[in-house]
């Protein structure tokens, strides 16, 4: 243990001691599993009695605790940031050098936890990390996915799905804790008919949540607090009657059914059993949290009413929104409070985050499965908008068209329950992730609900963790950030604004560049070590790595390297610097164009791979599985960082943050966080385009691409090169999808709108890149903007304007 309490420990006699306990194999003949399964025990051993002290200091003092409620948590690999929050690294270093280890094989060894897909996860691991870091007291809960999403591959282009068996080996991070289980009960059961599973309504089942806890260790390893998930399984129930006719499945029906709830990450819901699974997912994770959470309370508290003086409820986007009639269903049939008291405690436990503008993202259940599986939250959820309405038409007589739009119920299209309405509602705190996305959350998306409750709706622009994202990361950066202003910022990322005038000193100008370059080095040994890729480091590293969707504009993207491609072709002599764009990012399952931009990504770098004209100048990639893990080497390598969403569609943002951190220049439209990052970098220092978020809104009625196609000569170039079939020649007719999204169908996220600007950014970036000591002035400048973009900071906002929590320091010894 260190002087200030913080575990700082690990040795050689530990490791061999959990190669020899736990694996039960001779040292010398470990496999390499067996290796970093060991090593992670040595870790866990440094944590563990912070973590129990953690636990007992918050049951002896009773503070005032979070519990964050989020369906997601992107947490990536564990080793290396539970090495480098704990401060091992020495230690670490001296048995690896002993036992002469492999690290980066080691590291190689541990998947990334399927527990989440993208930026709403990863969000929710960032602020884990500061709320341990900032020793507040917080717990997380979600759920133990046995699968991840997928993992993806590609063949011949087009996206693969395979099974994300994450859980193959065990998890040495992980502890069950069966003694803690809980019941979840649901107004129906199942039984196998025909080799199905058919759900019988009417008939009350019980499904039993076993948490999984692992640690959350803040920078320091002073506190160490727990992320709990929870698994499904059935009560303890074997019909022999049954199984002794022969019928094996029927006899254990009901636990495997209760398993399945938690089998997979995000069900394909292009089915209504696919989104029955995920109603009834998001209830089991409300349930067990809600009851595990309410215990905890009342073991140290008997006065209902302290319940919004001790527990603050985060529900990370609507998907826990079921928290509202749950909770009220606790303060009303198992605690018999009055409606008004349990409607007033409900709302002062309960805030929401809310993630998107998209319509078809603001969840809306249908009735049926209330009245089938949750009666009692539909009756709790009509009273809930009986009161509401009532208000309503009070204080707006006669408008029915606000009491439409307001109402938690429907009516259109058979009556569905409004998740994102009952969340606002049921909550005393209402919160955007960018200043813009709050905007327009409250001028547009719920306009209705923000004139009602103007004092509940805040902006909490989001931020990302620096211990993950440029300490571990980026050791190369890392170094010369505290060469530069000391290693304050490692927690107080606002330090980093003391860059700002050594931007204009040559010699740090040059330490950025090497230390841009070693990490360029690094991605490209890594990507050689792990794949057949090759890239060339002394080339522009420019990077759109996000989720596959039509708004993010990865076909803008490719259109941009269409019109280059062209250029070049046209005039090989013209002046350019050698380019590689790397894109990633998975598209869902069931969304067929954005599976066909991947393909068309990668028939586009086919093709210009196989052109002679195009070697040293262009290269395209289209990465495999993104992850964290990739992330965390893509990035810190990356020159350009395309942020270039349909303005308005984009709620933050994180990777923006990200690449800004770790010295990137960003590409990109006015949009969700982006906006801010240019405010504190200077708009000079970015290469912004293209329409605004009200120039979109406003051009919504008359905007035609045709005209682009009819007058820009470049743009109308590209588009007839994708429908000559020039990247598709094997398969006539493959892309003429895109090229209808884009023309004839109205390309309704405004790609050609776009498509002049978005080139002449480029432009500005290429000629940038051709003086090297200006290019990384304004990196450096970007490094020292990106100070707000801490998470910390953001958590800092939730605990004192949302949550009113305090830290609670853990006793050192």
């Amino acid at each position: 243990m260190g002087a200030d309490g913080s575990a700082r420990t690990a040795s050689v006699d530990s490791y061999e001691r959990h190669i020899i306990t736990e694996n039960i194999v001779d040292p010398s003949v470990a496999s390499l599993r067996d290796r970093y399964e060991a090593f992670a025990h040595v870790v866990r051993d440094s944590l563990s009695q912070r973590w129990i002290s953690t636990k007992t200091t918050y049951t002896r003092a009773n503070p005032k605790r979070v519990y964050y409620l989020s369906m997601e948590f992107l947490i990536g690999r564990m080793l290396a940031n539970n090495v480098t929050n704990l401060m091992l690294n020495e230690a670490v270093q001296k048995v690896v050098g002993k036992e002469q280890l492999d690290w980066a094989g080691l590291l190689e060894e541990e998947p990334d936890a399927g527990l989440g897909n993208g930026g709403l996860g990863r969000l929710a691991a960032c602020f884990l990390d500061s709320m341990a870091t900032m020793q507040l007291p917080a717990m997380g809960y979600g759920l133990r996915y046995e699968y991840g999403m997928f993992k993806q591959t590609f063949r011949d282009g087009w996206q693969l799905e395979l099974p994300d068996n994450w859980l193959q080996y065990r998890d040495p991070w992980e502890v069950p804790r069966p003694q803690e289980k809980v019941e979840v009960k649901l107004n129906c059961t199942y039984e196998v008919r025909e080799g199905g599973l058919r759900a019988i309504t009417g008939k009350p089942s019980v499904l039993i949540g076993v948490p999984y806890d692992r640690p959350v260790i803040g920078y320091g390893g002073k506190t160490v607090n727990t992320l709990r998930l929870w698994a499904a399984t059935a009560v303890d129930y074997f019909d022999f009657q049954v199984f002794s006719h022969g019928e094996f499945v029927g006899a254990v029906a009901e636990t495997l059914e209760a398993m399945s709830l938690t089998r997979v990450l995000y069900p394909d819901d292009s089915t209504s059993m696919g989104q029955g699974l995920r109603f009834v997912q998001e209830y089991f994770l409300v349930a067990c949290s809600l009851a595990d959470l309410i215990r905890r309370f009342r073991r140290t508290n008997s006065d209902w009413s302290m319940l919004p003086e001790k527990v603050a409820i985060q529900m990370n986007d609507t998907h826990p929104a079921l928290s509202v009639p749950e909770l009220m269903r606790i303060l009303l049939d198992d605690a018999h409070l009055g409606w008004d008291q349990a409607w007033d405690l409900t709302q002062r436990t309960l805030g929401y985050t809310n993630h998107t503008l998209l319509p078809e993202a603001l969840e809306k259940w249908p009735l049926a499965w209330f009245e089938a599986l949750l009666p009692r939250h539909l009756e709790i959820i009509f009273e809930i908008n009986r009161r509401l309405l009532d208000s309503v038409r009070v204080r707006y007589p006669g408008d029915n068209g606000r009491i439409q739009r307001v109402s938690l119920i429907e009516e259109d299209a058979g009556k569905h329950v409004r998740m994102a309405n009952l969340a606002i509602v049921g909550s005393h705190s209402t919160n955007g992730v960018a200043a813009i996305h709050s905007e327009l959350l409250r001028k547009l998306t719920v306009k209705d609900l923000a004139e009602l409750f103007p004092e509940r709706f805040s902006n909490k622009t989001n931020g990302v963790t620096p211990r993950r994202w440029l300490l571990q990361a980026n050791p190369s950066l890392a170094r010369w950030i505290s060469a530069a202003i000391g290693d304050s910022w490692i927690t107080n990322l606002d330090q980093l604004s003391r860059l700002r005038p050594l931007a204009d000193e040559a010699g740090r100008r040059e330490g950025f560049r090497q230390a841009k370059h070693a990490a360029k080095v690094r991605f490209a040994n890594w990507l050689k070590s792990v794949s057949d890729l090759r890239v060339d480091p002394e080339t522009i590293f420019d990077c759109q790595v996000k989720r596959i969707h039509e708004y993010k504009r990865q076909l803008l993207n490719a259109l941009r390297i269409v019109v280059l491609y062209n250029r070049l072709r046209s005039n090989p002599n013209i002046t350019t610097p050698p380019r590689t764009f790397i894109f990633a990012g998975k598209a869902a399952p069931a969304y067929r164009l954005a599976k066909l931009i991947i393909k068309f990504i990668h028939d586009l770098a086919d093709t210009v791979d196989s052109d002679p004209a195009m070697q040293g100048r262009l290269k395209v990639l289209f990465l495999p599985e993104y992850d964290v893990s990739l992330a965390e080497v893509l990035i810190p390598a990356s020159d350009v960082s395309n942020q270039i969403s349909t303005a308005g569609y984009e709620a933050s943002g994180t990777s923006n943050m990200k690449f800004m951190m770790n010295g990137a220049l960003t590409l990109g439209t006015r949009d969700g966080a982006t906006i801010e990052m240019a405010q504190e970098a200077g708009e000079s220092n970015f290469f912004l385009f293209g329409l605004t978020a009200e120039q979109v809104a406003n051009s919504r009625g008359w905007y035609d691409p045709r005209w682009h196609y009819n007058n820009e000569p470049e743009t109308r170039a590209a588009l007839d090169l994708i429908r000559s079939g020039h990247f598709n020649r094997a398969e006539p007719g493959l892309f003429m999808p895109l090229y209808d999204t884009l023309l004839t169908n109205g390309d309704h996220y405004m790609h050609l709108a776009d498509l002049r600007s978005y080139l002449e950014a480029d432009e500005r970036l290429c000629r940038l890149y051709a003086n090297p000591q200006e290019w990384a002035r304004k990196a450096i400048l970007n490094i020292a903007g990106s100070g707000k973009f801490s998470s910390d900071r953001t958590i800092a906002e939730y605990a004192e304007q949302i949550w009113h929590v305090q830290p609670c320091p853990i006793p050192i010894g």
